[in-house]
C-alpha cells in the first residue's frame, strides 16, 4: 500500500511539561489523561468543549488504566490510587511503592491491576480488595512496563535489563514461564523510548520496539519471532498502539513521525508529522486516536485514519502478522485434523439438531482453538449444516443426533519440527541435520552432518521452499507443496556418485501434496494427500504406486527394502480413528504386516516412527514411551515391545525436572532424543546435543530422592538396634535392586536375541551374525546363573521353586550350564535343588540327543511334582 501524508490534529493543552498518558474507557465515551500537574483530566468523545477535572490527586501521575467505571493512575511518588468515573472524584489509595510507579495496568476483568516501579519486583493487586496482592520477584530487575493479554492469563513485563518476563496467571500464583531476550534493549526507567509489550487484539502475539527502531511481533506459542514493521522511524519508538480490529498499528518515535502501519503486509500508510508524542490511544469503536506528547499537549484526531483506508477499521478482527501462520490451513479449506485430540464440544442438547448444534456453535469469539503443540488447528465453525436425512439413514431422527464426527491423525514427518519464526528443523537424525531459514522471497537450506571425515556440510538457496526432509549416507531427500498454480515436487540430491553427480526432481501431479516421504538405501517412498503411496528408486525411476487400505495417510519409514506405512484405520467408540499400519518388502513384494494395529494408550498419539540400526521398527509416542516391534517379519505375529518409559527414568524421581524428550533414533541399542527443557515441545535454535538413555523396559517405578533422604535422617535417630534392623533392610534393597538389574538383562537380551533371530531366518545370514547369536544366548544364560546366585543368598529351601524355574529358563543344550548351576546351588548349601537341577540336566541332555526340543521354556511333561 501507498503511504499517504495525513493532516496535523489539533493540539489541546492539558498538563504542565513532562510525561503524559491517556487511555479510552472501553466503552468508548471518555478520554482520560494524566500529566506532571495535580490534575487530571477527562474528554467526553464527541464533545469540543472543556474537559472534567480532578483536582484532588497527586503530582507526576505517570501510567493510567482505565475500566469503564473507574480507572487507576500511578504517580512517581509510588502511590497508585483509584478514581471513580461515576462522581468524576478520588476514591481510595490501592497500594503504593517506595520508588517512583512506571506503569499501571488493569487485568481484562478489571480485577487486578498490575505496577511496575523502580523495586526489583512488580506488585499485582486486587482492585477492591487490596489484601489481595501478589509479588513477582522472579524477574529481578525493574520493570519498565507490564501489560497483559487479551484473555488475561499473561502479564509481560519490560525490564530495564533488555529482557522480557512473562509470567502465567493461570495457577494460583503466578509463575515465570519465559524469558524473551534479544528483541528490546537495555534502557533507563525514566527514558522516553519505549519497549512495552503490545498484544495484538487476537491474543496470538504481540509488538514491541527494537533497539533498530523497528517494531518486531512475537507468537505466544513459542514466544519466537515473526513480521517485523522496519524502516519507518529514524528515532527511538516512544509509543505503539494496535487498531481495536488488529489491522492497523500506529507508532510514534523521536524522529517526530507518528505513522500508522497496515498489518498485514507491513506498510505505512499514513504519516503525521508532530514532535514529542510518547502515547497513544485508538477509539474503541469510531476511527479516532488520540496521542499525547511530552509538553503536556493532548492531541484528538477526529479522522486518524485517511478516507482511502479507514475500511480497514470496519473489518473483523484480523490476524496477527505471523510468518507462518498456524490458521492458514483453515483458512485455505483444508480438512479439520487433531494429532490424537478430541475436539472441544459444548453438552448435547438431546434434540435431533445437536448436531448441528456440535457443528455451528462458536467456540470463542476468535472462531478458532489456540493450539498449543503446533500441530494445528481443529476447526468446527463455518460448515454447513447437515439436513436431518443426510446424517444416518433408515433411523429416527430422534436417533440421529447421536453421530460421531471422525477425528483424524494428523500427517507428520518423523524427524522435522514446526516453523518457529522464521525456522525449521526439516530432518534430525544419527547422520545429521538439515534445517532451513524463510527469507521471504526464498529460503535457504542447510545441511551438516555430525561425521565431517565423511561427508561435507552444504547450503543452497531454496526457491521452491522446501518442507520436508530426509538425510541418510548416500543423499538427501526434499519436498515442497503445491503453490497456486506450481505443482509440489520431489527432489533428491546424491552425496557422491561413481558418476558425474547428478540431482533429480519429479513433479507430483497438480493438487496433490506430499504428506510423509522416507529414503533408504535402495528407494524412496512419498505417501500424498491422494492417498497414493509412490515409490522411486533412487535415481527418479517410478518403482510402484499403490493406494493403501488405511486413509488419509499418516505417516511413512523405510530400512533397505522395507517400506511402513501409517494410516486412518475404523473409527473406535470414542471417535477417534484406529492408527494402522502395514510393513512390505517392496522388492520381493511381500506383505510383511498388513493393516496391522498401532498399540497406543486411549488419546495418545504416535510422535514419530523409524527403524533402528538393526532394521526393526521403533515408535515413539506422546506419553513418551519407546516401542519396538517384535517377529515382525511373520505375518500375523507382530506385537509391540515397550524399551522405555522416559517418565520412568531415574533423572526425573525427584519430581523437580520438567523436560520432555524428541526423539532421533534407536541405535546401539540405545534411544538417542533431544531433551526438551520446560515445556518445549520441539528443538530449537541453536541445535541442541544429542542425548542417550540404556533401554529400561517398565517393571517399576524409578524411587524417589526425596523419600530415600527423608528415610537416611530418620535412621539417624535410631537406637542402635533399629540401627541394625535399617542395615537388614538396606541389604534387602540392594538385592532387590540387584535382582532388577538382572531382569532387565535377561529381558532386553532375550528381545535382542528374538531379533536377530527373526532377521537370519528371513535373509542369508553370515558367519559373524551366527556367531552373535550364539554370543546372546551365552550371555542369557549367564544372566541366568546370577539371577540364580541371588536366589540362593536370598533365602533357604522354602525359595527353590523360584530358583529352580529360572534354571529352567536356560537356553543351552550341552548341559554345561545346568552343570554351573548345580554347582552355585551346592555352593549355598541347596541340597535338594541341587538334586532337582541334576535330574533337569540330565533330562535336557538325554531330550538333546534324541533331537527333541529343549530349553527356553516348560516341556510338555512338566509339572507341579518336578519341583
Amino acid at each position: 500500500m501507498s503511504s499517504l501524508i495525513a493532516s496535523k490534529p489539533r493540539a489541546r493543552p492539558a498538563h504542565t511539561q513532562g510525561t503524559t498518558r491517556c487511555a479510552y474507557t472501553p466503552d468508548g465515551t471518555k478520554l482520560v489523561t494524566v500529566g506532571s500537574n495535580n490534575t487530571i483530566r477527562l474528554y467526553k468523545t464527541g464533545f469540543d468543549g472543556e474537559p472534567t477535572n480532578i483536582d484532588d490527586c497527586q503530582e507526576q501521575n505517570v501510567a493510567v488504566s482505565t475500566s469503564n467505571d473507574f480507572f487507576v493512575a500511578g504517580s512517581e511518588d509510588g502511590i497508585v490510587a483509584y478514581y471513580s468515573l461515576d462522581t468524576n472524584l478520588f476514591d481510595r489509595f490501592i497500594t503504593r511503592t517506595s520508588l517512583p510507579v512506571r506503569d499501571v495496568a488493569l487485568s481484562p476483568d478489571k480485577k487486578m491491576v498490575a505496577v511496575a516501579s523502580d523495586e526489583l519486583t512488580v506488585k499485582l493487586v486486587g482492585v477492591e480488595d487490596n489484601t489481595k496482592l501478589f509479588t513477582l520477584k522472579e524477574h529481578g530487575k525493574p520493570t519498565k512496563h507490564v501489560s497483559f493479554d487479551p484473555k488475561g492469563s499473561i502479564l509481560s513485563l519490560s525490564c530495564t535489563d533488555g529482557v522480557i518476563y512473562i509470567y502465567s496467571l493461570t495457577a494460583e500464583h503466578p509463575e515465570l514461564i519465559r524469558k524473551v531476550d534479544g528483541v528490546i534493549g537495555r534502557m533507563e526507567n525514566d527514558s522516553e523510548a519505549c519497549c512495552k509489550v503490545t498484544w495484538h487484539p487476537d491474543g496470538r502475539a504481540f509488538a514491541v520496539p527494537t533497539p533498530t527502531r523497528d517494531i518486531q511481533v512475537v507468537s505466544k506459542n513459542d514466544w519466537e519471532k515473526q513480521r517485523v514493521f522496519a524502516n519507518g522511524h529514524e528515532g527511538d519508538i516512544t509509543a505503539l498502539a494496535w487498531s481495536p480490529n488488529g489491522a492497523l498499528l500506529a507508532s510514534a518515535g523521536k524522529d517526530k513521525k507518528l505513522l500508522i502501519w497496515s498489518t498485514k503486509d507491513q506498510s505505512v500508510v499514513a504519516r503525521y508529522d508532530y514532535p514529542n508524542v510518547i502515547d497513544i490511544a485508538w477509539h474503541p469503536t469510531k476511527n479516532i486516536a488520540s496521542f499525547t506528547t511530552s509538553d503536556g499537549e493532548v492531541l484528538i484526531s477526529e479522522e486518524f485514519v485517511s478516507e482511502q483506508f479507514s475500511s480497514m477499521l470496519q473489518l473483523p478482527k484480523q490476524p496477527a502478522p505471523f510468518i507462518h501462520d498456524p490458521l492458514a490451513d483453515i483458512a485455505s479449506g483444508r480438512r479439520p485434523e487433531t494429532n490424537g485430540t478430541k475436539l472441544p464440544t459444548r453438552p448435547r442438547a438431546g434434540s435431533p439438531d445437536s448436531l448441528a448444534d456440535l457443528l455451528d456453535d462458536d467456540l470463542d469469539e476468535d472462531d478458532f482453538v489456540v493450539d498449543d503443540d503446533g500441530a494445528g488447528y481443529a476447526l468446527t465453525t463455518g460448515r454447513k449444516r447437515p439436513a436431518d436425512d443426510s446424517l444416518i439413514p433408515g433411523q429416527p431422527a430422534a436417533k440421529r443426533g447421536n453421530y460421531i464426527q471422525p477425528q483424524h491423525h494428523k500427517s507428520f514427518q518423523p524427524g522435522s519440527t514446526p516453523w518457529r519464526g522464521n525456522r525449521k528443523y526439516l530432518c534430525l537424525n544419527l547422520i545429521g541435520f538439515v534445517w532451513t531459514v524463510d527469507q521471504d522471497s526464498h529460503n535457504t537450506v542447510t545441511v551438516e552432518f555430525y561425521d565431517h571425515e565423511f561427508h561435507r556440510d552444504f547450503h543452497f538457496t531454496d526457491t521452491f521452499l522446501y518442507d520436508q526432509a530426509c538425510l541418510t549416507d548416500k543423499g538427501s531427500l526434499f519436498s515442497c507443496p503445491p503453490k497456486d498454480d506450481a505443482p509440489a515436487v520431489v527432489y533428491y540430491r546424491p552425496h557422491e556418485t561413481w558418476t558425474q553427480r547428478t540431482d533429480w526432481r519429479i513433479q507430483l501431479p497438480k493438487g496433490e501434496a506430499v504428506l510423509a516421504m522416507s529414503l533408504s538405501d535402495t528407494f524412496i517412498t512419498v505417501t500424498t494427500s491422494a492417498n497414493y503411496v509412490r515409490i522411486y528408486t533412487l535415481f527418479g525411476i517410478p518403482y510402484r504406486v499403490y493406494r493403501p487400505k488405511s486413509t488419509p495417510i499418516v505417516t511413512c519409514a523405510s530400512w533397505r527394502d522395507y517400506v511402513l506405512t501409517m494410516g486412518n484405520g475404523p473409527v473406535g467408540a470414542d471417535g477417534q480413528c484406529k492408527l494402522l499400519y502395514t510393513i512390505q518388502n517392496i522388492k520381493r513384494d511381500e506383505i510383511c504386516q498388513n493393516e496391522d494395529t498401532v498399540a497406543l494408550p486411549e488419546d495418545a498419539t504416535v510422535q514419530s516412527v523409524f527403524f533402528s540400526d538393526s532394521g526393526d521398527p521403533c515408535i515413539y509416542d506422546s506419553t513418551g514411551t519407546l516401542l519396538t516391534l517384535l517377529h515382525w517379519r511373520q505375518p500375523s505375529r507382530a506385537y509391540w515391545v515397550p524399551l522405555l518409559d522416559t517418565k520412568l527414568l531415574p533423572r526425573l524421581a525427584s519430581g523437580r525436572k520438567m523436560e520432555s524428550y524428541f526423539p532421533i533414533a534407536v541405535a546401539d541399542n540405545k534411544f538417542h532424543c533431544i531433551i526438551l527443557k520446560g515445556g518445549d515441545k520441539y528443538p530449537y535454535f541453536p541445535r541442541p546435543l544429542l542425548s542417550e538413555f540404556g533401554f529400561s523396559i517398565p517393571l517399576s517405578s524409578a524411587p524417589s530422592t526425596k523419600k530415600s533422604k527423608k528415610r537416611r535422617t530418620e535412621e539417624e535417630d535410631e537406637d542402635m538396634l533399629d540401627a541394625q534392623s535399617s542395615d537388614e533392610e538396606g541389604e534387602g534393597e540392594e538385592e532387590n535392586k540387584e535382582e532388577m538389574t538382572l531382569t532387565q538383562n535377561y529381558l532386553l537380551k532375550s528381545l535382542q536375541s528374538s531379533q536377530l533371530a527373526d532377521m537370519l531366518e528371513q535373509t542369508k545370514s553370515t558367519a559373524s551374525q551366527r556367531a552373535m547369536l550364539s554370543r546372546l544366548e551365552l550371555d542369557i544364560d549367564k544372566t541366568l546363573l546370577q539371577f540364580l546366585a541371588v536366589e540362593c543368598r536370598a533365602g533357604g529351601e522354602e525359595r527353590g521353586m523360584r530358583a529352580l524355574e529360572v534354571v529352567q529358563l536356560m537356553r543351552d543344550q550341552s548341559g554345561k550350564m545346568i552343570e554351573a548351576a548345580g554347582k552355585i546351588a551346592e555352593r549355598y548349601g541347596r541340597t535338594v535343588l541341587g538334586e532337582k537341577i541334576r535330574e533337569l540336566g540330565e533330562e535336557r541332555v538325554a531330550s538333546s540327543r534324541r533331537g527333541g526340543r529343549g530349553g527356553g521354556g516348560y516341556s510338555d511333561d512338566d509339572d507341579d511334582d518336578d519341583f
